[in-house]
């Protein structure tokens, strides 16, 4: 099991509350909690919300549970519940043993619910969801009670209980609390409590017909846990005082309190969950964990380290206003903790063959290459020179303009840990398209400098031809092309240049044996990481990101 992470402490309205509360000896323990709905994956939303309840749970004395609300059997499935957890794990929080399921309540839920009823505030309506939708009225004008709001106590309970032994198909028949159809807040308006569904639950099989809603499981879960700091996204703000008239009627065990905070949005991304499953429903990726997708489980297969995405929630902060965060700084963080754990290595992603036409034929040397240019302790490791060599064709041009100043014809450069070469010769095919260049080097520059201080003006990586391995590399970018995408017309803004595949690479040797998952860099290219796709005759590798941000630049010129 992961090692939790220490506290990052940072100040925000909910720790100041927080902290002003066991300043009062209103608590002795804080006990927060994450809530998740197990019919999706995470998404970088989520790790915000993740990283703030189990962030206080380790800053103050206290504990933060993991709770699944499996209220609604027909969207839930036991591969989302062990993909949550593995990214709670993965982020690098632990809930040891305060895993929990809404569904745990199931029986004390339902005898509250019959409490209500007896307490008359509860009734059973027959009213179909759309006339029940139509009665509760506007913002602007009140709603209409339902014409089974005044059945007796008796009548209610009789056909809750039939309810709730399957006596009745779907949508027949709800639970409703009975607060206000006159009120200003919608949410008072007579609430659905309970639905029928005949459906198989992943931990209840068939003992259930009838499931709570959301809004009924929620705050009463929270108080037999005893959460002190129910913390959730602002959109709940108006739910709040239908949290606080639950805990109010009910006899339960304890007094939580709810607060709300902004959620996570970024340019250039869609964190709606409907959106995110029509996404892969559609096939407009490979799936929940597609590294173009603002999943976890997307963002882990794509190399992202679980530190970046910490950094970020700390940098972005908890605030009470809605805003939109640029993307821009969720892929510095990237960068930042990927420049300083990935170690270096060489890989040529459109090869263009190079024949070094002085260099003896047959004839191979081991040159050393540093791991990690900040990280003596990361050491060496070896790389083989010879004859023919690979190196970018975007690092060659012909004729090219004043400030080219890698390889051209004539024209002289420095390969990384190996020799000073300069191209004599280009090879074409029958189209004109260069295929090989021809070039010589100098003995004298070996380890890059040359004895007599002449200087070149580009260092170029390389890998030898005899020495490398094919390999497929995987150029992930922007999933949306538009930096505010149409959550209602989202396939319309949808990148073009999301994925490109470079079936021809290649990699260092060294490299193609490993099976290690951790991130690396490409030399000059970019963070790159080992797909699951990887078979032992072509490695798959995927870019976490460039070394630079280049995308808002090529969307910018169209």
């Amino acid at each position: 099991m992961t090692e939790p992470v220490a506290a990052e402490v940072g100040r925000d309205f909910i720790r100041d509350i927080i902290q002003a509360d066991l300043d009062q000896g209103k608590y002795r323990e804080i006990v927060t909690r994450f809530p998740p709905e197990p019919n999706g994956y995470l998404h970088i939303g989520h790790a915000k919300s993740i990283a703030l309840n189990f962030g206080i749970a380790q800053e103050f004395p206290g504990r933060c549970h993991l709770r699944f609300d499996d209220t609604n059997p027909v969207k839930e499935e036991q591969e989302y519940i062990d993909s949550i957890q593995a990214d709670v794990r993965w982020l690098g929080f632990d809930w040891g043993k305060n895993l929990f399921f809404a569904s745990d309540y199931f029986e004390r839920l339902y005898e509250w619910a019959e409490q209500l009823i007896r307490d008359g505030l509860a009734y059973v309506d027959d009213q179909t969801q759309e006339e029940i939708r139509l009665a509760r009225g506007t913002l602007t004008e009140p709603g209409k009670n339902s014409p089974f709001r005044d059945r007796s106590v008796d009548e209610n309970l009789d056909l809750f209980r039939r309810m709730k032994a399957g006596e009745f198909p779907n949508g027949t028949r709800v639970l409703r609390a009975k607060i206000d159809m006159a009120a200003g807040n919608i949410n008072l308006r007579d609430p659905v409590l309970y639905r029928i569904l005949h459906a198989h639950h992943p931990r209840t099989g068939t003992k259930w017909h009838i499931y709570p809603s959301y809004d009924y499981a929620h705050g009463q879960s929270d108080a037999i846990e005893g959460i002190t700091h129910s913390i959730c996204t602002l959109e709940f703000e108006d739910h709040r005082p239908l949290y606080d008239w639950f805990i109010e009627k009910l006899p339960v065990p304890s007094q939580p309190h709810q607060y709300e905070f902004a959620r996570l949005n970024l340019t250039y991304t869609l964190l709606s969950k409907r959106v995110l499953t029509q996404l892969v429903r559609d096939g407009h990726v490979a799936g929940w964990d597609d590294p173009r997708m603002p999943t976890m489980a997307g963002m882990r297969r794509r190399g992202v380290p679980p530190a970046a995405l910490r950094e970020f929630v700390k940098r972005i902060g908890v605030a009470k206003a809605n805003s939109v965060v640029d993307v821009g700084m969720l892929e510095f963080c990237i960068r930042e903790e990927l420049n300083r754990t990935s170690q270096r290595r060489m890989g040529v992603l459109r090869p263009l063959k190079v024949v070094i036409e002085n260099y003896p034929e047959g004839q191979t040397e081991e040159l050393e290459a540093i791991n990690h240019p900040d990280d003596p302790s990361a050491g060496t490791r070896k790389i083989t020179f010879g004859r023919e060599l690979y190196i970018e064709q975007d690092d060659f041009m012909e004729n090219p303009p004043k400030k080219f100043f890698r390889l051209s014809p004539g024209n002289e450069v420095r390969l990384r840990y190996a020799y000073f070469v300069k191209c004599t010769g280009v090879i074409k095919n029958d189209k004109g398209e260069v295929v090989e260049l021809r070039c010589t080097y100098d003995p004298a520059t070996k380890g890059g400098n040359a004895p007599d201080g002449r200087k070149v003006k580009a260092t170029m990586h390389w890998l030898p031809a005899a020495n490398s391995v094919p390999a497929e590399i995987r150029i992930y970018n922007q999933l949306f092309a538009n930096p505010s995408p149409d959550a209602s017309n989202f396939a319309a803004d949808l990148n073009p240049q999301s994925l490109e595949i470079l079936a021809d690479a290649r990699i260092e040797a060294s490299v193609a044996q490993s099976n290690s998952t951790e991130p690396m860099q490409f030399e000059r290219q970019g963070y790159f990481v080992r797909d699951k796709d990887s078979t032992p005759g072509k490695p798959v590798f995927s870019r976490t990101i460039g070394l630079r941000d280049t995308f808002a630049k090529e969307v910018a010129k169209g």
